[in-house]
């Protein structure tokens, strides 16, 4: 990826938030060629870790075992326009961009194909989302027989974390009124881009 320092976060505390917060993954593997899956990751911060879980009949978990793996995940993004820069008044000299959070986790791709493990990962990513819900849905709210075929029909993937490599394109390379200028655009368009732009 290309990554100008000034774009380039390295501190692991502000990377593992943006995965929390924005835990579905583009899994990129290659066996006969590229590919691509979607996947909803649970973060194991202090083990470096990542934990997910694919259908049975997906040929990603038999393909790209034991190979290395790149997992993207994408955090706030906008298009920003040159009007909103206060600079565009003065020079005319503003192009458009597009402002983004990226994440890319480098490691290795392992299968766990166990019902303990592929139970702990499934209790965990639900319990993990149904938090907001004011009636949390569980494992044990649906017959055991149901759940057990499911668990049956789903592969676990562990990830250990080996490089870890973040972007937040956050017009860290404007002048702080021009930085401001689209900060102020963005929230006016109720984006939470807006407060990420002012380090929020």
């Amino acid at each position: 990826m290309y990554n100008p320092a000034h774009f380039t976060v390295t501190d692991e505390t502000q990377l593992y938030a943006l995965i929390e917060r924005s835990p579905l993954g583009t899994l990129v593997t290659h066996s006969d060629g590229l590919d691509a899956n979607h996947l909803p990751f649970e973060l194991d911060r202090a083990a470096r870790r990542l934990r997910a879980h694919c259908a049975r009949a997906n040929p990603v978990w038999r393909q790209a075992r034991d190979a290395e793996a790149l997992v993207i995940f994408h955090g706030e993004q906008h298009y920003i326009s040159p009007n909103w820069y206060p600079g565009m008044a003065d020079t005319h000299r503003r192009v458009p961009t597009w402002n983004y959070e990226v994440v890319h986790v480098h490691g290795t791709m392992r299968i766990r194909d166990d019902v303990d493990y592929l139970r702990s990962v499934v209790s965990q990513l639900t319990q993990t989302h149904e938090t907001q819900e004011p009636r949390p849905w569980s494992l044990h709210d649906a017959p055991g027989d149901y759940i057990d075929a499911n668990l049956r029909a789903i592969v676990g993937i562990e990830i250990d974390i080996v490089r870890i490599v973040g972007k937040f394109k956050l017009g860290q390379n404007l002048d702080p009124r021009d930085r401001e200028g689209a900060a102020s655009a963005l929230a006016a368009l109720d984006s939470p881009l807006a407060s990420r732009m002012r380090g929020g």
